[in-house]
């Protein structure tokens, strides 16, 4: 349940934000916080002072351009793509710990130049309050670009703006949260072309099976497998087990493990809160 004043109020106070921004480039992946964060600023602006910029690279999980492009013609924005080219810059691909932070300013760099050959006044993208719980070396290339997170600004946590989206009456206010592919590989592992395409397609066989929250981190030759975990005895069961074993020996891993946590995000941030904090997490 939510406060409905809390909830109402944090809603007027995100109009606020984007009114006083004037004009707004949103950074659009597709998914539940970019799309509500697009249909507040349609709605407090109005379409003409409003683009939505959808970057395109290998290291995102595939969508249904007709989808992507649906909430934005309904709302009668702009919608643009761009070439994200992380996989040119070799820091990137060399996966620090700070990755998020490279790929982020490359993106944020050309989506500042669409915004100032558009006549745009500012980028927004759509972090929310729980991001704060995590290991975010992003948000340091948006304060550097000058860009806003007005659904942080607005004190708005995931599950609100699930819900608000759900009002609003988004189609994607339940879709489940996706990350970049890159986030399925340890820090320190080299990322390239051919193991994105292993871990796109093994995620794509889990879902093929009805499997909603997915995470196929990769370790090389293994592939550690996260799901929602009141979904585990089903992936650990005989016949999903031997479907899943066989389709992502096929995508190039010898050896399949299924993670008895489940999926939760961030994961492969614990080895960082261990150095962090100085304790032993296990």
């Amino acid at each position: 349940m939510f406060n409905e004043t809390q909830l109402a109020n944090k809603q007027t106070a995100l109009f606020s934000i984007l009114k006083e921004l004037g004009s707004v480039l949103v950074a659009y992946s597709g998914g539940v916080d970019s799309s509500y964060l697009l249909w507040a600023a349609a709605q407090a602006l109005g379409a003409e002072k409003v683009i939505a910029a959808t970057a395109k690279s290998p290291i995102y999980v595939e969508q249904d351009d007709e989808a992507l492009c649906a909430l934005p013609r309904g709302l009668g924005v702009k919608h643009m793509f761009l070439a994200a080219r992380q996989l040119e810059d070799e820091v990137f691909v060399h996966n620090p710990q700070d990755r998020c932070y490279y790929c982020k300013r490359g993106v944020l760099g050309t989506l500042a130049e669409l915004a100032r050959k558009e006549g745009i006044q500012w980028i927004v993208e759509g972090s929310n309050r729980d991001d704060l719980g995590d290991y975010r070396p992003g948000e340091r290339a948006v304060k550097e670009s000058g860009g806003r997170s007005p659904l942080r600004e607005a004190d708005l946590a995931k599950a609100e703006i699930r819900e608000l989206a759900r009002r609003a009456g988004l189609s994607n206010w339940n879709k489940p949260a996706e990350s970049c592919l890159a986030a399925r590989f340890p820090y320190g592992t080299r990322i390239t072309l051919e193991a994105l395409q292993r871990v796109r397609e093994s995620e794509a066989v889990l879902k093929g099976l009805g499997f909603q929250s997915v995470r196929v981190r990769d370790y090389g030759t293994m592939a550690r497998v996260e799901v929602a975990p009141e979904e585990i005895a089903r992936l650990a069961s005989p016949e999903v087990a031997a479907k899943v074993a066989a389709a992502l020996r096929a995508a190039g891993y010898t050896y399949i493990a299924a993670d008895l946590q489940g999926y939760r995000r961030g994961s492969l941030n614990e080895t960082i809160v261990q150095v962090e904090d100085g304790k032993n997490h296990g």
